[in-house]
């Protein structure tokens, strides 16, 4: 005798196949987030960097970045390895790449939460780091955020307000990368540093 109706028992096993679908899926991202983060503390795309990559790192993304366009990114690690060369740039457009990463380094006072803007990139990931000083970072998910000022293509950048996110203090202890789907605030001032030295290296996103 069946105790379900044919209807009841497709609507059933479809349920429990779609929930099997989504734990498998659960298992494969948590398996792919943990490949992903191994695969950072090796420090195997690291060559001779010293600095250390901030803690909170989207892993899947920089591994997927990283081996899509591996000759690039050693050539971005290079650079930001020269630590010594890095104290002594002047303030300027430095070549690292062609178009799939160029530098710029600058020297200019920090901001105060009413002047630092949340802001994200489309065509090129962030990689930001402090050279001599220190400044205070916000990262938060775009799309947590709300837009602004609209994505413009021709300055590769859209500008958010947020109350949430998570902050860091920048130190030349780390670097930090910051890809299109998440938003940033950089160059808040921290008490007793009014400006800081930094680097900024622009890298192409790979779609």
């Amino acid at each position: 005798m069946n105790i379900f109706p044919v209807n009841k028992k497709i609507m059933l096993i479809t349920a429990l196949v779609f929930m099997s679908s989504l734990v498998i899926a659960q298992t494969d991202s948590a398996k792919k987030v943990k490949a992903a983060n191994k695969w950072v503390k090796s420090k195997a795309w690291a060559k001779d960097l010293k600095i250390q990559v901030y803690a909170d790192i989207n892993s899947v993304e920089f591994e997927r970045q990283y081996k899509a366009s591996k000759a690039t990114w050693d050539k971005v690690f290079q650079f930001l390895a020269d630590s010594a060369k890095l104290a002594t740039l002047a303030p300027g457009k430095y070549p690292v790449d062609g178009e799939n990463a160029y530098a710029s380094i600058t020297d200019v006072p920090t901001r105060t939460p009413e002047a630092a803007k949340w802001e994200s990139h489309r065509k090129y990931i962030d990689l930001q780091y402090v050279i001599r000083g220190e400044e205070k970072i916000g990262v938060d998910a775009v799309a947590s955020a709300t837009v602004t000022v609209p994505y413009n293509e021709t300055k590769d950048g859209a500008n958010y307000t947020d109350d949430g996110g998570k902050y860091y203090i920048a130190t030349p202890k780390e670097f930090y990368l910051f890809f299109p789907s998440e938003a940033h605030r950089p160059n808040l001032k921290v008490d007793g540093y009014d400006t800081d030295k930094k680097l900024v290296i622009k890298i192409k996103y790979v779609q």
